[in-house]
């Protein structure tokens, strides 16, 4: 009986390594990916900046067309 008892609990010790085996390489592979997310994240968040920079740039050149021919004098057309 001893015996039986030993085999069961040796087996049962292999199945948790090879779980735990199997639990780090996930956890490495998941680890990865977050690494890869992260800089695919700050990549994007930098873009979204410069867009936003560009936007505003037009969006003050459009503003001071506007006011350039709204301060301007109206021109009237001429008959001949």
């Amino acid at each position: 009986m001893l015996e039986a008892s030993l085999s069961q609990l040796e087996q049962l010790v292999s199945d948790l390594v090879q779980q735990n085996q199997t639990l780090l390489g996930t956890s490495q592979a998941l680890s990865a990916e977050l690494a890869q997310a992260k800089d695919e994240n700050e990549s994007l968040q930098l873009s979204l900046m410069e867009q936003e920079e560009k936007q505003g740039a037009t969006a003050a050149r459009i503003q001071a067309l506007v006011e350039r021919v709204s301060a301007g004098p109206l021109v009237e057309s001429v008959s001949a």
